[in-house]
C-alpha cells in the first residue's frame, strides 16, 4: 500500500506551523510567510512552480525527494483557499497558484461545502471532498494507483491525520524564526506514542529538515 507523507512542513522553533490571524491576504498569518524562507530562492522549488534560476545548497536534494513517487496530495480548505464557508460561484477560486498548479496529479480539498471537480493545466484536478479524512485518504490513495499521497496541509489537516495514527513519513524544516502565537503543530500529540523515530537530519543555511518516520507495528 501506498504510504501517507507529509513533506517539507515548515515549523517556527516555537513550534508553530502558521500565525495567528490567517486570511485571504496573510493565507499563512502574522509571521507566517517568514517560515518558508528557506524554501522560496530553491530551484527545486521555483521550477515546477513556472520560475527559473534560483539557488542550490543543502535543502536542494530535500527537496528533490519530496517530489518523487507522489501520485495524489490531500490539503485543507484552508491551504486551497477561497475563504471560509459556501463556494463563490459567481467568482470562482482556482487555488492560490492560479490556473497552472505545482502539483500535476489528483489533489483532494477537505471541505464542508460540495463543489464539482476543478481540472487545470498541467495534469492538476481539485476535487473537493465532504465525506472527512478518510474519505479523502481513500479517494487518494485510488487515484495514486499505487505512489504515495502526500498530506500537504494546513496545521489542522496534518494533525487530523496524525492523531488517526494514518501518516507514515513526516519531514519537517523547522525554521529559525519564533511566532510566538498561532496554530500548534504538535500540543496534545505524544509523537512517540505513535512509533515515530527521528531517521533523518539535514543542515542547510535556513533551515534544519528532520525526518521522522512511523515504525512498523
Amino acid at each position: 500500500m501506498s504510504r501517507l507523507r507529509i513533506n517539507c512542513f515548515a515549523v517556527s522553533a516555537d513550534g508553530y506551523g502558521a500565525g495567528p490571524a490567517q486570511s485571504l491576504e496573510q493565507p499563512l498569518g502574522v509571521g507566517g510567510e517568514a517560515l518558508h524562507e528557506w524554501v522560496f530562492p530553491l530551484a527545486a522549488w521555483r521550477e515546477p512552480h513556472g520560475m527559473k534560476g534560483g539557488e542550490v545548497n543543502e535543502s536542494t536534494p530535500v527537496v528533490e525527494h519530496t517530489l518523487t513517487n507522489i501520485g495524489a496530495t490531500i490539503m485543507g480548505r484552508n491551504m486551497f483557499g477561497g475563504g471560509p464557508g459556501p463556494w463563490n460561484t459567481e467568482q470562482p477560486w482556482i487555488g492560490w497558484w492560479k490556473d497552472n498548479p505545482p502539483f500535476h496529479h489528483p489533489v483532494f480539498v477537505l471541505t464542508h461545502y460540495p463543489r464539482e471537480p476543478l481540472p487545470l493545466k498541467g495534469g492538476t484536478t481539485f476535487h473537493f471532498v465532504t465525506g472527512g479524512i478518510h474519505e479523502a485518504l481513500e479517494r487518494a490513495r485510488e487515484a495514486a494507483a499505487g505512489k504515495d499521497v502526500r498530506v500537504g496541509g494546513g496545521v489542522q489537516t496534518v494533525r487530523d491525520y496524525l492523531r488517526a495514527d494514518l501518516i507514515d513519513e513526516m519531514h519537517l524544516a523547522l525554521s529559525p524564526v519564533l511566532l510566538g502565537r498561532g496554530e500548534a503543530l504538535f500540543a496534545g500529540i505524544d509523537l512517540t506514542a505513535l512509533g515515530f523515530r527521528c531517521s533523518e537530519q539535514v543542515a542547510s543555511p535556513k533551515a534544519m529538515h528532520v525526518v521522522l518516520t512511523r515504525e512498523p507495528a
